[in-house]
């Protein structure tokens, strides 16, 4: 288990960094690990130590670029919380840095643990939603029902068939899920 901070943390930081300017430079596919290292300032034996491939570099540094930087809006009410949350994903998941992420997030995942930690992601983000309505005195459907009848069925759109992928997508998702919960 890596240390929160210290060494460990600034050799990660380094090598996403390195990742992501590498990206923009030469392209995903002209990358490499020793390339990757040469910017980052470490031996490519620290990459692999770490992160035993280049595509579980990828992967690892995906999901770091997934998880939301900030709360979900808070617009007063659920429907319109949600909506504004489930079109903002949608946008950002559908985009093709978003696509590109989704991707490399789960081929360097065998065991399934990155796709977790974005499942984790998006949980996260509809709690705070629910509970906000909550505390307002709303009702609504649970976490696990928004996952199911909004971010499923967005995620597999956007994976599989790309076109509708849109705000207008989004708000029908909502609207189902929030009208079959009252």
């Amino acid at each position: 288990m890596a240390r929160p901070g210290g060494r460990s943390a600034r050799v990660q930081e380094a090598v996403h960094t390195a990742v992501r300017e590498l990206a923009e430079e030469v392209g995903r596919d002209a990358l490499t690990v020793p390339l990757i290292a040469a910017r980052a300032e470490v031996t490519p034996s620290t990459i692999y130590r770490r992160w035993g491939d280049l595509q579980a570099l990828l992967s690892d540094v995906a999901v770091e670029r997934l998880r939301p930087e900030t709360p979900p809006q808070d617009l007063g009410d659920l429907r319109a919380d949600l909506q504004a949350w489930a079109e903002q994903f949608l946008d950002e998941m559908a985009s093709p840095a978003g696509r590109a992420y989704i991707r490399d997030a789960l081929l360097g995942d065998p065991d399934g643990s990155n796709a977790g930690r974005c499942s984790a992601y998006a949980a996260e983000q509809i709690d705070v939603i629910l509970a906000r309505a909550a505390d307002r005195g709303e009702t609504g459907p649970g976490v696990e029902t928004v996952l199911d009848h909004v971010v499923a069925p967005m995620m597999y759109r956007i994976l599989f068939r790309p076109f509708g992928c849109d705000a207008a997508y989004a708000r029908m998702l909502v609207a189902g899920v929030l009208d079959a919960a009252a």
